[in-house]
């Protein structure tokens, strides 16, 4: 039994909800997110909760129930309170800046790399090397941060690189250290 699924989901105050047979739209503060959801899921909204059923107990069914559940209250929150991941840059000479809507990185290649941000995205830099990427969209906010994590991946023998905030990063040792040993 899915313990997820059952949950309702509160509808804060300023956010509204439209559902249209399996398809429901979400607006907000932050924005508007529309999703289709399987079509044997079934969304309702009862006294400012939204509620998702299942027709049976078969195992799709079940796996369904709780992921329609937990998609449909991140649109929820995203439209009224937002997502955001943070990155931080370590590196001699590396750094980030925000030009305009893009952003700007150098990170030890021949040129600055600029990143647009996604639609609905955007961006903030604290310093020179903490960045914040934050959207109504947790999917896209977690693509977007990922790929400018992949611009410049953390390395293992120094540690230089884009990081998620408190990511641990397993470091191997030189080759000087495995030759003394």
């Amino acid at each position: 039994m899915s313990r997820i699924g059952l949950r309702p989901i509160p509808v804060p105050n300023g956010t509204e909800v439209k559902i249209d047979g399996n398809t429901v739209v979400v607006t907000g503060t932050k924005g508007t997110l529309t999703r289709t959801f399987h079509r044997d899921m079934t969304v309702s909204e009862q006294d400012g909760q939204l509620i998702v059923s299942r027709p049976s107990d078969s195992k799709l069914h079940r796996s369904l129930h709780g992921l329609s559940r937990t998609l449909l209250a991140n649109m929820v929150q995203g439209v009224s309170e937002g997502f955001q991941k943070r990155l931080e840059i370590q590196g001699v000479g590396y750094r980030a800046e925000k030009t305009g809507q893009n952003l700007t990185l150098r990170l030890g290649y021949s040129h600055p790399v600029v990143v647009e941000p996604k639609p609905g995205n955007e961006f903030a830099v604290e310093g020179l090397l903490n960045i914040i990427v934050s959207g109504p969209d947790k999917e896209v906010v977690g693509q977007q941060a990922a790929e400018i994590r992949m611009i410049r991946k953390v390395e293992p023998y120094k540690g230089k690189g884009v990081r998620y905030v408190g990511e641990h990063v397993r470091r191997k040792a030189g080759k000087a250290a495995k030759v003394g040993g």
